[in-house]
């Protein structure tokens, strides 16, 4: 099995968010990829999926993921039956970190307990 089907995917999920100059380099025993995802978060959900397929330290992979936007961790758009509490556990697998997401956008809400499908808030970086 060739290493780029390997890391098909976290090939395919580059793709899926759209990595600017993303390349694929494979040469005998080492994939060498790289390109500038939007947000630290999709860089570190590529980097879940490296992982996946070659370890916690894959000595198979080169990858060089940059990140364009580093103001924020990232964007989220509010889905039906959402609260800040779920929205906190998928990105920092801490309910309790919600305030956080809250007080990054007091300029859309004024209660965390009242959000509504479609709003987009920023996920803040952790300090």
């Amino acid at each position: 099995m060739s290493l780029k089907s390997t890391y098909e995917a976290v090939l395919k999920l580059g793709e899926q968010f759209g990595v600017k100059d993303g390349y694929v380099d494979e040469a005998p025993g080492k994939l060498k990829i790289g390109g500038t995802a939007e947000t630290q978060y999709q860089k570190d959900k590529m980097w879940d999926e490296i992982k996946k397929a070659g370890g916690e330290s894959p000595a198979d992979i080169e990858a060089d993921i940059k990140v364009a936007n580093t103001s924020y961790y990232h964007k989220h758009t509010v889905k039906s039956g959402e609260s800040l509490s779920l929205i906190s556990k998928h990105y920092y697998r801490d309910p309790m970190k919600y305030k956080t997401i809250f007080e990054a956008n007091t300029d859309k809400l004024k209660n965390p307990d009242l959000i509504h499908p479609g709003q987009e808030l920023v996920i803040p970086n952790l300090g």
